[in-house]
């Protein structure tokens, strides 16, 4: 064995620094976390400075198994996991489980992983960082709290299974108020106008010069007014003014800068981002992916020069040192940049060489040289009128960054074109004009958020940290607050004046407006919980108190404050507001009257139900069998209209008979159908179920019939509903509801109706539940070690399960001690193998095993509780 044992996170990670070093080091991975926070609502000691209960992950016992038995032959233990908190914190989780001495155990950090980092690392080892270590746990911890206390309060006042989360509550918040921003926005149009004119170019031809009125006229008649000045008018240039500018290269990447950027881009998630950075990292093409800093070291700036001077030539290169603005951001830390600069390009998946491209050239672009440009802005004057057109023009004398890499922009709802080259001109200069359009423009409401403009708002607002963006916009949209999707635009009307060959001449257009791609929108459930959270939990949503926060953590992590203090200051005034809430408010559905059904009087309503959001109409609220409708998946709570909602009440639709039977159609628990003589047809998504005919039913119901025919083996007289059919797993019977296993020794063809009747009496019917066949099996858990027996013991097994009957009448007394502190499956696993044991004695385990089941998680707390 070697002397050395190095422990980092992951075991791709663990590969590549093994390359590094000597075969007296052998580089073992945790796989992450090896222990969190209990699950029970006892993880946390309130009453004694929120002391946490920690319990190993039941997936990682065999991890842990490993480790200790590597780290008792093992001279020296380094623990190399990363060098943010998480990181230190799962090193310090390796040394309390693994039960480590200070004396042989050394704390390495890297922000890169190569051999020199490496190297450098081993040579300057340090202690664990108890106070990265407390405020990892200090957020932890608040989150575990505020998830604990709120969640049950959304069950009791919302519905069931209902979550809430300090961060991920702030973001839906964001998302909720610019969903209503966007809906309350009102449009309002202007025109904007614009001249063509023809000007010589100096070479026998003629170039376009195209200029603009600053300013928009809010009607149609002011702009036609304005056009018909312009009849007949002198056009000359009144002024030409040029002058220098530059551009300046962005700073290299940080966490958030490189998550909005690849989704603008690449078109890549914040969470595939991540993912794909991880590889490169842990593969040595790129420094650690989760940094607020922008800071390049003195070495890698060199590097980033030669590589610049030997590609572009010296005067690309103009070295710069980034400061970060944020207070937070540890300086101490890189930017995220390629290990080796003179890699443009590296192995790797697709993705993986697009995301590392796009780090190469963020980085070598921010070492380069400004691109000098001179901006060129024309006056042109009109003889009929005082207004001056402005036309402006854009010449790159010297490229520089803009070589290499050009930043995006988030801003979607601009009509500014790039600027461009301008012909040569001259003051006085008479213009031809060939034609002047004055074109509705219409206001655009803000912009609703992509996952990148999201991260981009979070990091302003100071909420959350690089570590935190990925999981937090992961989160809210699998808890269903939040849905990222597609949604097509609409049509709309643009009027266009246009003046040519002096006469005026008006055009009706059509463009599409409000098309989204890959926006984020609020479910109705995300925002009546916002809603009612913002409303009773003031303090949790503000934006102020949730960035102040985390600059609490930040202090924890200087050694400022105590997390156990920092911690009580927050819970006991949030307690209080939980208790109060529990006790004093009414459930929240986000209810709309909408009005009244003309046919029937009836009053409908909008609000959340207990399967999400629904309409319903009833007489009163003392109305006992009102009716209900589901939503459709483009409609919302808030902005459905009662003609809506009373369409939602023609399901089912009866359209026709077909072979004389009736074509219904209905919106069922798992979505629209056709029900034609006892057959039910699933509607795809691109039909739609209030519109489908009897034509388009028609063709489902033989296309439904067709699909069933060919996967029909095998009919029977006897009974109609015994049939053999071919499944996705091969054929098989059914006889009623009952589905039945062919055996192997019998051909599906071949079967009779008598080989039906015996196979379906052999086959004992599903387990009742709430997933039937698929419902957990209620077994004797006393019997259940016996099933982890070596496969050799067959003839021991049956004995021991037989044998463990009895243990019923002790599964009531308590476990005994020993027991209750092993892992029992472990146990089990472990004394099953001896040969020589008698079988009484293996009856004794089975016995002793059985309880140790159920105290398993006792026993966890148990052992929690003493630290």
């Amino acid at each position: 064995m070697a002397d050395n044992l190095v422990i980092v996170e992951s075991p791709a990670k663990a590969k590549t620094i093994e390359g590094f070093l000597g075969k007296d080091f052998v580089v073992k991975s945790s796989y992450g976390h090896v222990r969190d926070l209990a699950k029970s609502d006892k993880a946390i000691d309130i009453e004694n400075n929120f002391l946490p209960k920690y319990e190993i992950s039941e997936d990682k016992k065999a991890v842990i198994a490993e480790l200790t038995r590597l780290t008792k032959s093992a001279r020296t233990v380094w623990l190399a996991t990363d060098e943010d908190r998480e990181g230190e914190a799962i090193s310090w989780h390796l040394f309390e489980t693994l039960k480590l001495k200070e004396s042989n155990t050394k704390r390495i950090v890297f922000h890169e992983i190569t051999k020199p980092a490496i190297m450098s690392a081993i040579q300057n080892p340090r202690k664990i960082d108890k106070h990265l270590v407390d405020a990892q746990q200090a957020r932890r911890i608040l989150d575990r709290l505020v998830g604990f206390e709120l969640s049950p309060i959304l069950w009791k006042k919302i519905k069931p299974s209902l979550s809430a989360g300090r961060v991920q509550s702030v973001a839906v918040r964001l998302i909720v108020e610019r969903e209503r921003d966007v809906e309350s926005h009102q449009t309002a149009s202007s025109f904007k106008v614009v001249a063509i004119f023809m000007v010589e170019d100096g070479k026998g031809g003629k170039s376009v010069l195209k200029a603009e009125l600053p300013n928009r006229f809010k009607t149609k008649d002011e702009a036609e007014a304005f056009l018909e000045t312009c009849k007949g008018a002198k056009f000359t240039i009144s002024n030409l003014e040029k002058k220098p500018a530059k551009k300046s290269p962005s700073a290299p990447f940080t966490t958030s800068t490189l998550q909005q950027e690849a989704s603008r881009k690449l078109s890549f998630s914040v969470a595939q981002t991540m993912l794909i950075a991880q590889k490169l990292y842990e593969s040595g093409k790129i420094t650690y992916m989760r940094t607020d800093s922008v800071n390049l070291s003195q070495t890698e700036i060199d590097a980033a020069k030669a590589e610049i001077t030997k590609q572009y030539g010296p005067q690309y290169s103009n070295p710069r040192q980034y400061k970060t603005k944020s207070a937070s951001a540890q300086e101490a830390h890189e930017a995220i940049r390629p290990s080796y600069f003179e890699q443009s390009t590296v192995d790797g998946d697709y993705n993986e060489k697009r995301l590392y491209e796009l780090i190469w050239k963020r980085s070598i672009a921010s070492q380069m040289s400004d691109a000098q440009l001179e901006k060129t802005i024309v006056s042109v004057a009109t003889s009929n009128s005082k207004d001056i057109f402005t036309a402006t023009g854009e010449v790159v004398k010297f490229d520089g960054f803009l070589t290499v890499y050009m930043e995006s922009s988030d801003d979607e709802n601009t009509d500014d074109a790039p600027e461009g080259l301008l012909p040569p001109l001259n003051v006085g200069q008479v213009l031809q004009l060939n034609e002047i359009t004055a074109t509705e423009k219409f206001t655009y409401p803000p912009a609703r958020y992509t996952e990148a403009s999201l991260v981009k708002k979070l990091e302003e607002l100071g909420i959350g940290r690089p570590s935190t963006y990925a999981p937090t916009i992961s989160t809210i949209q699998k808890r269903g607050y939040v849905i990222k999707e597609d949604r097509q635009g609409r049509e709309r009307n643009v009027t266009i004046i246009r003046l040519k060959n002096n006469q005026l001449a008006t055009e009706v257009k059509t463009e599409i407006t409000g098309a989204e791609k890959s926006k984020m929108f609020p479910t109705d459930i995300g925002t009546v919980v916002n809603d009612f959270l913002v409303e009773n939990f003031k303090v949790i949503l503000d934006y102020n108190f949730t960035a102040q926060v985390e600059k609490e953590f930040d202090e924890i992590a200087e050694g400022k404050i105590a997390w156990s203090k920092m911690i009580g200051e927050f819970y006991k005034p949030f307690h209080k507001t939980v208790e109060h809430t529990e006790k004093n408010t009414e459930r929240a559905t986000g209810e709309r009257i909408l009005g009244k059904d003309p046919v029937s009087g009836k009053i409908v309503s909008a609000r959340i139900g207990r399967f999400g959001p629904l309409v319903q109409m009833r007489v009163d609220e003392n109305d006992e069998k009102p009716q209900y409708a589901k939503l459709r998946s483009d409609q919302r709570l808030e902005t459905i209209t009662l003609e809506m909602a009373l369409d939602l009440f023609k399901m089912p639709r009866n359209l026709g008979d077909y072979e004389e039977k009736e074509v219904v159609i209905g919106i069922g628990r798992f979505g629209p159908f056709v029900r034609h003589n006892s057959m039910f047809v699933s509607i795809p998504k691109t039909d739609d179920p209030y519109t489908i005919d009897i034509d388009r039913a028609i063709e489902l119901i033989e296309a439904k019939r067709k699909s069933d025919s060919e996967k029909t083996i095998k009919l029977f007289d006897e009974n109609p509903e015994v049939k053999v059919l071919k499944g996705r797993w091969g054929p098989y019977i059914v006889f009623g509801k009952k589905n039945i296993k062919i055996p192997k020794d019998l051909e599906p063809e071949k079967i009779t109706y008598a080989d039906c009747v015996r196979l379906e009496k052999d086959t004992p019917d599903a387990p009742k539940g709430r997933f039937g066949r698929f419902a957990k099996k209620n077994t004797d858990t006393k019997a259940a070690p016996a099933k982890t027996a070596p496969k050799k013991a067959a003839a021991k097994k049956k004995t021991a399960a037989k044998k463990s009957a009895p243990a019923k009448k002790v599964a009531g007394k308590p476990a005994p001690a020993k027991v209750a502190a092993a892992p029992s499956r472990t146990a089990v696993k472990k004394a099953a193998p001896a040969k020589k044991v008698a079988p009484a004695k293996k009856t004794a385990t089975a016995k002793k095993t059985a309880p140790a089941k159920k105290a398993a998680k006792p026993a966890a707390k148990k052992k929690s509780g003493k630290r």
